[in-house]
């Protein structure tokens, strides 16, 4: 009886009624937008590498080397010499290593030199291997495999060719057009960094870069040959990945790298890093997610304003409602009634337009940040915000309910003009 007669009242004063209903459906967009994207990007990096055990790189910090080996962010601050990678990798506890070589880019997409222990080893989300979508999965000389994203993007099908370019930005004069490579493959997508990368040989990468020890074109050199491997093994590389063959050498190989006397290195755990990477950004996202909180909390206190603000309007409908045999406390009940659904309808509003952002809006951030985020039914958090949003609606209602309580008891039937 109180719920249909709070709807018909709340339909009596739509205009504000829709406004108050949008404000805070925009609050609760932002704070569960916020929490989404929040575990969407944890969960997404968690995914991007499993199966490794350490990351080995020049000697830098643990989260640097992380996210430019990894996630293709930043840059290496210097690089590791070839023999340093095949000493360690020979190592007899060791059981696989992926050689990674950065510092190169195709039309703003990073390039990866590696070799075809990449596609052999390389595991993301529980365990999942690489897969071809299209062509094979192996690079000669001047092949290269695409990541889902960059096809996608670029509209590229095997048996094209592609320019690769000095520098990682969206344009570079420095291109090195004499030595274009052919896709081979395009890998299936991954939701990880890989979507994003264009695969070639490190004898692609030793190939192109013959002549550029200066930083600008001097000739091709006399082994960069579209035919054959390049004679010389590539002189450095800025990372690599290494399995052990029992989990429990791990830290004892680590030992070892760290106190490579030949050039100074480190290998990193990747957990280890992820961790110490969400200790540094957990700061600014507990402080998103608070601003988020305030602004729902706005939302709400916007909607108890609204209500307050026309309890003297509504004093003759009060009035009438108690000449008909309503009690002061039903009057109460009925401010309660009407808040609390203002408060509901704003909360599964702002959740069924996020739903809809995310449907319309996931290919495009995919194809800008490797983010899969999927609309779906409400999860446990989902639903706590909307609880919460319920409760704290129905707390404030208690200050204009309480109000009308008072001014229902002080007019009794008269009527205020």
């Amino acid at each position: 009886m109180l719920t249909r007669m709070a709807l018909k009242s709340l339909r009596h004063r739509g205009g504000s009624v829709v406004l108050t209903v949008i404000s805070i459906a925009v609050a609760v967009f932002l704070l569960l937008g916020v929490e989404k994207l929040r575990n969407e990007t944890r969960k997404s990096f968690l995914n991007t590498l499993s199966g490794t055990d350490l990351i080995v790189g020049p000697r830098a910090g643990s989260v640097q080397l992380l996210l430019y080996s990894v996630f293709r962010i930043g840059h290496p601050s210097n690089s590791l010499s070839w023999d340093a990678y095949q000493q360690i990798s020979s190592h007899r506890y060791v059981d696989w290593s992926i050689p990674l070589s950065l510092g190169d880019s195709h039309r703003g997409f990073r390039v990866l030199g590696t070799n075809d222990a990449y596609f052999k080893h390389l595991r993301y989300g529980p365990d999942a291997r690489l897969v071809a979508a299209k062509g094979k999965l192996s690079l000669a000389q001047f092949e290269a495999v695409l990541g889902n994203a960059v096809a996608s993007a670029l509209g590229y099908e095997t048996g094209q060719t592609l320019i690769v370019a000095h520098g990682t930005g969206e344009g570079s004069f420095s291109e090195h057009d004499d030595l274009p490579f052919r896709i081979v493959g395009i890998l299936e997508p991954t939701g990880t960094p890989v979507d994003r990368t264009v695969h070639i040989s490190l004898a692609g990468i030793e190939a192109i870069h013959t002549g550029w020890e200066s930083g600008t074109r001097r000739s091709p050199g006399p082994d960069a040959t579209e035919d054959g491997e390049p004679a010389a093994e590539p002189a450095q590389i800025s990372a690599f990945l290494l399995g052990v063959k029992r989990p429990v050498h791990t830290l004892q190989i680590q030992r070892a790298i760290n106190e490579y006397r030949r050039e100074p290195l480190s290998a990193i755990l990747p957990g280890v890093a992820l961790q110490e990477l969400w200790s540094l950004v957990g700061v600014a996202e507990r402080a998103l997610l608070a601003v988020s909180a305030l602004v729902v909390l706005t939302g709400l206190i916007g909607m108890m304003t609204v209500i307050l603000s026309g309890l003297n309007e509504r004093r003759r409908e009060m009035a009438i409602l108690r000449s008909v045999g309503a009690r002061p406390r039903h009057v109460f009940l009925l401010l309660m009634t009407e808040s609390t659904l203002l408060g509901t309808l704003g909360a599964v509003s702002g959740t069924l337009l996020l739903n809809l952002a995310m449907v319309a809006g996931a290919p495009y951030l995919r194809e800008a940040s490797g983010l899969h985020i999927a609309a779906g039914a409400p999860g446990y958090k989902e639903l706590l915000v909307i609880s919460a949003v319920m409760v704290t609606s129905l707390l404030l209602g208690l200050i204009p309910a309480w109000r009308a309580y008072r001014n229902s008891l002080a007019d009794g039937l008269s009527i205020r003009l």
